[in-house]
Order: C-alpha cells, then sequence, then structure tokens
C-alpha cells in the first residue's frame, strides 16, 4: 500500500524529526565531503518544510564509530554544506539526545533548521535502545523519514521513533519507492538487468528475484569469473566463490529455459593484479593466464551489451562492471554509464559504488533515477520489505 508523505499532513509550526542520510564519502586526507550528491537529495523534503514553516530538525548517521565520539566523523560539515545550498544558516548540536539538544530544539523559530550530531555516536541508535528512542521521539512532534538509504535497518531513527509519532515519508523516500517499484513490478518491457560487483553471493538474491522479470541478464564485474567457470572457462587467478558455482549453473540454466538472454563477457581485461598499472592486456576468455586477474570487461564486451541494453526499455544496473577505481580498470564501466547516460529509455541506477562511478562521470543528471541506497536497494530488489518502509503510516489510515 502507498505510504503517507510529507503532503498528507500539516507541518506549520511543528517540531518535525527528519530522517536524512548524510553518510557521504569524505576525502581520506582532507575530510572533506567528496560527493554531497546524498545531501541535495533531501532539499525537496528540506525547502517544502521550511517554506510551510515547519521547524525542522535533521537527524543522520556517518560512517562505523561504534557507539562512541569520533571528531572525524562530526556532521559539521554536512551542516556547512547544506546551509549553501539552502541559503540559510543550518544550526548544529554537539550530540543527538540530552538537555543542549533540547534546549536548542526549543529555541528554533518556524522555518528554521538543525541538524542533530552523528547518531551513532550513541550506541543506542544500532541496539534501538528504548531510553535512547524516547528521547528522540520527544524532539518532535512528526517523523519524517527521507533517508532510503538506511530504509533496510531497523534502528532507533529508522524505525524506533516512528513508533512513537505520526510517521510519513520525504519525497526522496518516495522517489525511490515509485522508481524502484515500477522497474521491480511494472516495468516497459524490454527490461533488462546490468548487473556487477565483486562477488556472487552479495547479489544471489537479487539475481533470483528478477531472473524471472528480465528480458535479458547481463553480468560483469568480479562476480562474472564465478560464472565464467561454471561455464568451464579458465580465469588465472580472479576471485571464485567455488561454494556459489553450483548456483551460478543453474541461474544459467533457469534463463536458458525461461527465455532470458543471458550474456556473460566475452573478453576482458587481466593484469597482475588488480592494483596492477604495467602488464595489464584485453584478452578473449579463454586466453586468461594462469597468474592474472580479470579486472574488467573488455571492448568486445562493451559492444555486446551496448547492443543488447540499446533495444530496451528499462534498465537496471546494480555494480560497475570492473574496478572503476583503477584506471586500467575503469574503462567498461565508463563505457556502460555513457551508453546508457545517451538511451531513450528508464535506466535504474542503483546505489553504492555504481551510483559514485556514474556521480564522478557527471552523469547522474542524465540517468532517470540513481539510488541513494546500496544495501537498501538491493533488499528492495530482491522482493524484501524494508522496515523503515513499513512503519511509515499507509495512505488512507
Amino acid at each position: 500500500m502507498a505510504k503517507k508523505t510529507v503532503r498528507d499532513v500539516e507541518v506549520k509550526g511543528k517540531r518535525v524529526l527528519v530522517r536524512v542520510d548524510f553518510n557521504v564519502p569524505l576525502h581520506p586526507a582532507s575530510g572533506a565531503i567528496s560527493d554531497d550528491s546524498r545531501i541535495r537529495a533531501t532539499l525537496p523534503t528540506i525547502s517544502y518544510l521550511i517554506e510551510r514553516g515547519a521547524r525542522v530538525i535533521l537527524c543522520s548517521h556517518l560512517g562505523r564509530p561504534g557507539g562512541r565520539v569520533v571528531e572525524d566523523l562530526r556532521l559539521a560539515p554536512m551542516a556547512g554544506r547544506l546551509s549553501e545550498m539552502l541559503d540559510r544558516p543550518v544550526l548544529t548540536t554537539r550530540d543527538s539526545t540530552g538537555p543542549e539538544v533540547e534546549e536548542a530544539v526549543a529555541g528554533l523559530k518556524e522555518g528554521e533548521v538543525l541538524l542533530l550530531e552523528n547518531l551513532r555516536f550513541n550506541p543506542g541508535e544500532e541496539s534501538s535502545d528504548p531510553f535512547f528512542i524516547r528521547r528522540l521521539a520527544r524532539l518532535a512532534e512528526l517523523y519524517v523519514s527521507d533517508a532510503f538509504g538506511t530504509a533496510h535497518r531497523a534502528h532507533a531513527s529508522t524505525v524506533g521513533v516512528a513508533k512513537h509519532l505520526p510517521a510519513v515519508a520525504g519525497f526522496l523516500l518516495e522517489k525511490e519507492l515509485v522508481m524502484l517499484g515500477k522497474a521491480l513490478h511494472n516495468p516497459v518491457q524490454p527490461f533488462a538487468a546490468l548487473v556487477g560487483g565483486a562477488k556472487v553471493s552479495d547479489k544471489m538474491a537479487v539475481l533470483e528475484s528478477i531472473l524471472d522479470r528480465v528480458d535479458a541478464l547481463l553480468i560483469g564485474g568480479g562476480m562474472a569469473a564465478t560464472f565464467l567457470k561454471a561455464g568451464g572457462s579458465g580465469v588465472g587467478t580472479s576471485l571464485v566463490e567455488e561454494d556459489r558455482l553450483e548456483f551460478a549453473s543453474e541461474l544459467m540454466e533457469r534463463a536458458s529455459a525461461g527465455g532470458v538472454r543471458f550474456l556473460l563477457p566475452l573478453d576482458v581485461v587481466v593484469g597482475p593484479g588488480l592494483d596492477a598499472t604495467e602488464g595489464v592486456r584485453v584478452v578473449p576468455i579463454d586466453g586468461v593466464g594462469a597468474g592474472e586477474v580479470i579486472g574488467d570487461i573488455g571492448p568486445r564486451t562493451v559492444e555486446l551489451f551496448s547492443a543488447e541494453l540499446r533495444g530496451c526499455r528499462t534498465i537496471v544496473w546494480n555494480g560497475p562492471m570492473g574496478v572503476f577505481e583503477s584506471p586500467a580498470y575503469s574503462q567498461g564501466t565508463r563505457a556502460m554509464a555513457s551508453l546508457l547516460a545517451g538511451l531513450e529509455a528508464t535506466t535504474i541506477v542503483g546505489g553504492g559504488s555504481t551510483a559514485e562511478a556514474v556521480g564522478s562521470l557527471g552523469l547522474s543528471e542524465r540517468m532517470t533515477h540513481v539510488s541513494t541506497g546500496g544495501g537498501a536497494s538491493l533488499e528492495f530488489l530482491e522482493g524484501k520489505t524494508l522496515p523503515g518502509v513499513a512503519v511509515l503510516e499507509d495512505k488512507g489510515e
């Protein structure tokens, strides 16, 4: 059933706790924000609340501090970036609950914005401690979830608080559910899934769920090695999940029996290691040397995949085609991103590393939808119910 959104509730004058996902990538050396797309994605919801006179209280996590204060993981930089985007001050606190926070919230005027400190500095966030939940909940009169990236986690700020307050979806969460839901349940055919990433085990449930819905399934990335070996090809020193070979074989058999076009690489980029800059070469799949590792799909595979995808009306892409961070192994991912950006089709990019790759190439705006959720988008495509979504009020309630 469709969930209520901020459109369905009165917000003027109310203290509104908004769970956002400001868990953005940071430069290792400087600590500066390297990709602010997750912050930018929340602007429609935050702006809507500001314009309608809500007292906006934002909360998020950053990194994995393990329930303790880590100075490098404070949210002040995110508040600064958001302030620039909104062209107005964004207040901050040094904690996520407690007297200082309650005083700051009490002083909020209509249209003002406050960002609480990193939720995961408190161990009660991930353990869903009832005391921590109650302290968060009493800050507000309404809860808005706009953090699709954490909707698969049953934490204090994603599920616990929503049980104590009227709880609705923000515009980002709504968009994620609509776009991914259409791809999963009502795609315009022909429908293809382009799946990559390092491990088959990370994508097994998605592959099983989506196989019966797609017309074509294209496999790249490190996980292709397991499928290639299952099909009898040598893969050198590439990571092969031996315990997933039977699954790979059965999936290919199911695809064949169901009339699904199952495409594996015809050629690959190999080298002496995944961080290699020398000795990197393109070989057909039967030409991988015993001491070589597969790092990317090759140009013939790019042509094969491109020809298939050009004929599709809906495409879901989850997982890079190679080790995108390495220039030697980035061309396959770059080629697929450029192709999808130019197609007149519904193109949906799964979150995580795929979204980061597309964003780094400046192509996010040319995709129909780039998900802000890595694990959440995977679990949604697996057909799972996300706890952070299930807890929100249904329309008609």
